[in-house]
């Protein structure tokens, strides 16, 4: 296993982390799963465990908390907040009011008393920079958290977040956590970047694009996985984006197959070779998908195989680009992008 610095944190963190978004009903796993995923990862030299409080609707926290009680020491906990917790309508965003109580839940819910990395899960339009960096600060000044970042934040926002974080003299986000792969290279021409230049770490999730690119997606073979059975419409091959990705998976296999690789390998060796990327999220839903994954913690890609990927999905592109969720919300809704008339 190879360590990176997070950012400009001084803290060490290994460059596949385990992400827990499968612990509980989503993945379907028990706590004897998760711990023996855990215990494994753990001994395999990962130190960042990465969750989130609408995971399962909590149940992946406390799953963490069980599976790590007597070594928190040894782990870089990092949790999130913003989603939906409820249906109450205050119970989700980036509000003070919100993120005290969030992260309180959170913290009952791992059985720790601080998390080393705090995110906002998504960036809420409706709260000011202000409002969400003072109340983390506060937080961090009474030892709750060590250091909080952001999630699937636009480029713009993030450079909007440092700045208020300067102008207020408040503490600032340290991390990133975009989506990124070689199916999904978007963040390069604008978010990694601007990570760059402000020092952030970076830590990847899908680096399998939902398991595009785990070797179980081939030409001809019935799509079977996990992900594909609640979310048909993206692995759906007769519509235009998944037939590029499909074509692309084959291509790449090719690469894989001549560099002696698995595609698994492959695709987190493409995303911990990026300067700007600190560490690749992997989620497991076995024991047996997580061993598989551990096999690319130490894979450095030549510069032939880099070469060819990119020849094969050009830098900068994402090839289902409706599926980003860090979408400027103009885009997506008409009635922000056109002026009303006078009354």
């Amino acid at each position: 296993m190879q360590y990176r610095t997070l950012g400009r944190t001084g803290v060490q963190v290994s460059t596949l982390a385990l992400g827990a978004m499968n612990f509980g009903k989503i993945g379907r796993t028990t706590q004897e799963e998760v711990t023996a995923i855990v215990d494994a990862a753990l001994e395999a030299g990962i130190n960042l465990i990465d969750t989130a409080d609408v995971y399962s609707g909590g149940e992946s926290e406390e799953m963490v908390g069980k599976a790590i009680a007597g070594r928190r020491d040894d782990i870089v906990l990092a949790t999130k907040a913003t989603m939906p917790m409820g249906d109450e309508r205050n119970r989700q965003g980036s509000s003070r009011r919100w993120l005290v109580t969030a992260l309180e839940e959170s913290l009952r819910r791992l059985g720790v008393d601080h998390i080393d990395l705090y995110q906002i899960h998504r960036w809420d339009p409706n709260t000011g920079d202000e409002e969400t960096l003072s109340a983390l600060t506060d937080l961090q000044s009474v030892g709750k958290i060590r250091y909080f970042g952001s999630s699937t934040f636009p480029a713009y926002r993030i450079v909007q977040a440092q700045w208020a974080a300067r102008e207020h003299h408040l503490s600032r986000y340290v991390a990133e956590q975009p989506s990124y792969s070689i199916l999904q290279r978007g963040i390069e021409a604008h978010v990694l970047p601007v990570t760059e230049q402000y020092g952030l770490g970076v830590l990847a999730w899908s680096p399998l694009a939902s398991g595009w690119l785990s070797g179980a997606i081939r030409e001809g073979s019935e799509i079977t996985t996990s992900r594909s059975m609640f979310m048909p419409q993206r692995f759906d091959t007769a519509i235009p984006s998944n037939r590029a990705r499909l074509d692309a998976v084959e291509q790449l296999a090719e690469v894989a197959d001549e560099a002696g690789l698995t595609m698994i390998q492959l695709a987190l060796g493409f995303v911990t070779a990026h300067p700007g990327v600190t560490s690749a999220l992997v989620g497991p839903r076995t024991l047996d998908h997580l061993h598989s994954q551990l096999a690319a913690g130490d894979i450095r890609l030549s510069a032939d195989v880099l070469d060819a990927i990119d020849a094969i999905v050009a830098p900068g592109t994402d090839l289902a680009a409706h599926e980003k969720n860090d979408t400027p919300p103009a885009l997506l809704d008409p009635y922000l992008r056109r002026r009303r008339s006078s009354q």
